[in-house]
């Protein structure tokens, strides 16, 4: 199976998932899907088809969207199964950070003045 993401790699979203995440979880497979949840769900909240137009977006727009969709996947990859973290308050802090990053980017990529400027970039 090759890598489906338009925004990140599974390379992103693996080194923020960190190594006691799930194997399964962090299976080709599996971060592929929770990529393409994250870049559709960035996609219809924004209601900007990023993925249509990734490859004309300048590189600060790219790294905004990047980081975007590898928080949100990787979220994903450690809720999956937080049993191999050392505690589950390690993986919740985890969640937690990624979360609320992933959800700055959104408030950059969702605020009309930003838009403009960003389909623009």
């Amino acid at each position: 199976m090759a890598e489906t993401g338009i925004f990140c790699s599974g390379a992103h979203v693996l080194r923020k998932a960190g190594a006691n995440a799930n194997a399964t979880s962090k299976g080709e497979d599996y971060y592929n899907d929770f990529i393409s949840q994250a870049e559709s769900y960035i996609n219809s909240v924004v209601h900007y088809n990023w993925s249509d137009n990734f490859v004309a977006a300048n590189d600060d727009v790219k790294m905004i969207l990047r980081e975007a969709a590898s928080n949100l996947a990787a979220v994903y990859v450690i809720q999956y199964d937080m049993s191999g973290f050392t505690s589950r308050i390690e993986a919740e802090d985890m969640i937690n950070v990624l979360y609320r990053r992933f959800r700055d980017c959104m408030g950059v990529l969702k605020e009309q003045d930003n838009q403009t400027y960003l389909k623009g970039a």
